[in-house]
């Protein structure tokens, strides 16, 4: 039943909604993803080697800059999607889900920049000074829909329990057993009391462990990445081509077989580029949104980047090293392996046993980054699902930081059940929650487009607070 409801879930009906989103906020910008290629760049990648980067500003005690925001971001993003994802999607649908892949994550930079602007433009502080921002915000204050505003609240701290801490916890765990032959219950004690400590520490200590974490795991695995595809470099080339060969020219134009490939290709692209990117899911409005010195269209832009470097940069970086060791398509339908399994074994066969140990740390920090990013966008989605319910039923300080520590509670519960359980289910279901998540947040995307605006030709951002 839980296998029936996630592919209803997540079938042609939300790729299709997911899309259109994407493709009208597309329109409306007129391709700002394309057109304005070097604004984008400057206000993100670029700010990094000047000064606006937001660390000397003076924030609020709950707020983060700009960098830590889209650390916090790509911490929640980048992770085992990169991996597993990145194989499983390979494994179903052949080369051509890559390019797919692609044109979900090209499309899916406006729905990010379209949300992460509608969550800053609505956002507000409430009465400790905190930010109560995200998709619920603009679905209660922009839509008049406390309804779905709560709705979305409730689904999203479901996936915080779920695919936030238990799946990846799972992983991490799993890494860690296979480097150092500990049992898991000795992992989860470990797990749990490191995510706990550094949540424990509230938004800044969250921020700040990101902000360190996300860009050396990543630098790390684009490294070695690197290593293998220079070793491999004759067949970077042909790689290409098996990817775009596969997504449009099928062998057989007229027969089924081809038509079905690309439909699998379709399907398994897309749905893991939107897997991995999250664009869409309204989850990068709730990351973006306790933001500091920065408009809706700065934070807009970060979140396209991270898009681009997520899907496009790491995970093209995981298919090539697989297309390249395993000789392509071919290879692939000889093969007995899957998901991180099937990573692994390709960074094994280039680099030898080292490589399996960097798979296995990279998924470690990846899910370990996850973590620790989930918790902080479960409590602002608390603090906005509190703020809902204050309206009819007032909250105190004291009951308000209860709640906080319940929810703290839950959460480490939820990573140490991760680390010791078998998560076939637990998987299906956060998936499921992760799906419905989107549904509230496209239709608040499509209502509330007018209120999007774009950065014009000279990169001005506009609404600075």
């Amino acid at each position: 039943m839980i296998h029936l409801i996630h592919s209803a879930v997540w079938g042609p009906l939300l790729l299709g909604l997911l899309l259109l989103t994407g493709g009208i906020l597309t329109v409306d910008s007129g391709g700002f993803q394309f057109r304005g290629i070097t604004v984008w760049w400057k206000v993100t990648v670029g700010s990094l080697f000047g000064r606006d980067t937001g660390g000397g500003e003076r924030r609020e005690e709950d707020s983060v800059n700009k960098f830590q925001a889209a650390c916090t971001a790509l911490a929640a993003t980048i992770g085992t999607g990169n991996i597993v994802g990145v194989a499983s999607a390979l494994t179903a649908g052949g080369p051509g889900a890559i390019f797919w892949m692609w044109v979900s994550a090209a499309i899916g930079m406006m729905t990010a920049y379209g949300e992460t602007c509608l969550g800053l433009l609505y956002r507000y502080r409430d009465g400790r000074g905190r930010w109560i921002c995200g998709p619920m915000v603009y679905l209660a204050r922009g839509l008049g829909s406390p309804g779905l505003s709560l709705t979305y609240g409730i689904l999203c701290l479901l996936a915080s329990l779920g695919m936030g801490s238990m799946v990846q916890s799972n992983a991490a765990a799993q890494t860690v057993c296979y480097l150092t032959g500990v049992k898991p219950v000795f992992c989860a004690v470990v797990i749990t009391g490191l995510t706990v400590f550094v949540a424990w520490g509230g938004t800044m200590r969250v921020a700040n462990v990101a902000e360190r974490l996300v860009p050396v795991s990543a630098a790390v695995y684009m490294i070695f990445s690197m290593a293998v595809l220079i070793k491999c470099h004759d067949r970077i080339l042909p790689a290409f081509e098996e990817i775009f060969s596969h997504a449009l020219m099928p062998r057989s134009v007229l027969g089924g077989a081809g038509g079905y490939g690309i439909a699998r290709s379709f399907r398994y692209g897309i749905a893991r580029g939107v897997f991995s990117n999250e664009a869409g899911l309204g989850s990068l409005a709730g990351l973006h949104g306790a933001t500091d010195g920065t408009t809706p269209q700065e934070q807009g832009m970060w979140a396209m980047f991270e898009v681009f470097f997520d899907t496009v940069v790491i995970c093209t970086m995981t298919a090539l090293v697989i297309l390249c060791v395993t000789g392509g398509s071919q290879g692939l339908a000889k093969g007995n392996y899957d998901g991180a399994v099937l990573t692994a074994h390709c960074f094994e066969a280039a680099l030898g046993p080292a490589g399996q140990y960097l798979v296995s740390c990279s998924m470690g920090g990846f899910a370990f980054a996850t973590m620790i990013a989930w918790y902080y966008l479960g409590r602002q989605t608390l603090d906005g699902v509190m703020a809902q319910m204050g309206q009819w039923i007032p909250l105190s300080e004291t009951a308000a930081a209860k709640i906080h520590a319940v929810y703290l509670i839950l959460y480490g519960y939820a990573v140490f059940l991760g680390c010791v359980s078998s998560l076939t289910a637990v998987w299906e279901l956060s998936d499921i929650w992760n799906g419905l998540m989107a549904f509230p947040n496209i239709f608040a995307l499509l209502l509330l487009r007018k209120n999007i605006q774009y950065p014009d030709r000279s990169g001005a951002c506009i609404w600075r607070e």
